[in-house]
């Protein structure tokens, strides 16, 4: 509620830090997802001062504060220099890797006015954000199968799905779930002889799989560099260890970039001229990404870059030596994802419960189009140090979780009957218990929702899930 009269800066900290006492760590390496930990006091400390120095700046015209131009120049600048481009290869900096997506999407849709009812290419594998982009712009998600060993795109199945209403073929580097690179190269070459464009989704790890190559890793060609690839995006608050709020999109050339443009000059306002999906924005997370690439540089790059590596070798090492789990594919970058490995007694979800009571965040990752089940880890700069705490946990969780046993899916069928879209928030909070999920307080145990949406058809996945956010910001779950 809004106060009578305003409160003083240390007690709306003092409030903060209480409402964060819940949340997931942000720094150490125990939470393996949603946020990368440099482990260098200093660097982050420069983005947070370069971040608040531009907080008021507002990035919707240039003209008026340039200092967003130069900013955002020599960021764009610094990214294509590692991925195959140079100085004036053109980019925008955007939001996040979400954002990114929809706008090369939005560029190859609109570089081919020609194409009535335009269509991506992509693999099963690629991020969410590309259905994200078609539901948008009305553009087709036509998905292609990928290997069910390596996890990678099969480049002859995806030169087979293109039509003459392919506008954009997709591949990544690497793919989230899993940590493998998609084949670029053919992928690339098979785009380029329709006549096609092909972006590489390099959000999650184009910006570390340079750094691990400097380490000695075999990392196949995935950039700007390759023929065919005519856009990139790379988030720098992933492995950039930049704020959140930072992603580049890089084109090959600046007629496709015009594409994801936006003017608008239809009513009696100024003139709207966009780069990106948002008018006005802070900015600050450009300001925080320019501070941190200055601040780490290269040899700091390459640095957290070869203590991922070495993290993530142990790691995979670590899990093979688990009995009753298997990693999921090769791993070419820093995310690895496990699964149980012909175990009935053994739950993937129980897992990840048991090893949250103790201390580390695994995410949990639902089976999809005959890929199982399975738990993913992000590696980062700081997990190193904290490998053989992570391993042992692990090892404890999965006892646990076999002496617990698997989670009863009895309410699937009940679950799986219903109309979600009739449900409102309240009847959703009061069914929540019955699959085990209480937010009154303490670490929500998470195996037996996630085993009945495993257990469910993505798109009842999803009309449950939209339900759930729902019901989360109204007072349906207080308490």
């Amino acid at each position: 509620m809004l106060p009578d009269h305003g409160r003083s800066s240390a007690e709306l900290l003092e409030e903060l830090n209480t409402l964060r006492a819940a949340d997931l760590p942000t720094q150490g390496g125990r939470t393996t997802a949603y946020v990368y930990d440099s482990g260098r006091p200093e660097v982050r400390a420069a983005a947070q001062a370069a971040y608040l120095a531009m907080l008021e700046v507002n990035g919707l015209d240039p003209t008026a504060f340039p200092s967003i131009v130069r900013l955002e120049r020599e960021v764009v600048a610094a990214v294509a220099s590692r991925l195959g481009g140079d100085a004036t290869t053109p980019g925008i900096f955007t939001s996040g890797g979400t954002e990114s997506i929809i706008l090369a999407v939005k560029a190859a849709r609109d570089s081919r006015p020609d194409v009535a009812n335009p269509e991506i290419v992509v693999p099963a594998t690629a991020h969410a954000a590309f259905h994200k982009a078609g539901h948008y712009l009305g553009v087709r998600v036509k998905q292609v199968p990928v290997s069910p060993t390596s996890f990678r795109a099969l480049p002859e199945a995806m030169a087979d799905a293109i039509t003459d209403d392919t506008v954009l073929v997709v591949a990544s580097a690497p793919s989230y779930a899993h940590g493998v690179i998609d084949p670029v190269v053919p992928i690339a070459a098979a785009a380029a002889a329709r006549g096609v464009a092909c972006h590489v989704d390099a959000c999650v790890g184009g910006w570390l799989l340079p750094w691990l190559a400097d380490a000695g890793a075999d990392i196949p060609p995935f950039d700007l560099g390759v023929p065919g690839v005519t856009s990139l995006s790379v988030d720098l608050h992933k492995f950039g260890y930049a704020p959140k709020g930072a992603s580049v999109l890089l084109f090959r050339d600046s007629a496709m970039r015009l594409g994801a443009y936006f003017a608008c000059a239809e009513w009696p306002g100024y003139t709207v001229i966009n780069s990106t999906i948002q008018s006005s924005k802070g900015a600050g997370p450009l300001a925080g990404a320019w501070a941190t690439l200055q601040s780490l540089g290269t040899s700091g790059y390459r640095s957290l870059g070869a203590a991922a590596l070495e993290a993530t070798r142990r790691v995979v090492r670590g899990i093979s030596d688990i009995p009753g789990l298997r990693v999921l594919g090769t791993p070419d970058a820093t995310l690895v994802a496990f699964t149980v490995d012909d175990d009935p007694g053994l739950d993937v979800f129980t897992i990840a419960d048991e090893a949250r009571v103790r201390g580390f965040f695994l995410q949990p990752q639902l089976s999809y189009a005959g890929m199982p089940a399975s738990l993913h880890l992000t590696l980062t700069g700081v997990s190193e140090s904290g490998v053989d705490s992570l391993l042992a946990t692990l090892a404890v969780a999965v006892s646990s979780a076999r002496s617990l046993g698997p989670v009863s899916t009895d309410a699937l069928s009940q679950i799986a009957s219903l109309d979600f879209a009739s449900l409102d928030d309240a009847a959703l909070g009061a069914l929540l218990p019955a699959v085990g999920v209480s937010f009154a307080g303490g670490t929500p145990r998470m195996a037996a929702v996630n085993a009945v949406l495993d257990g469910l058809p993505p798109a009842s996945r999803e009309a449950l899930l939209t339900r759930f956010l729902s019901a989360l910001y109204s007072p349906a779950l207080d308490g």
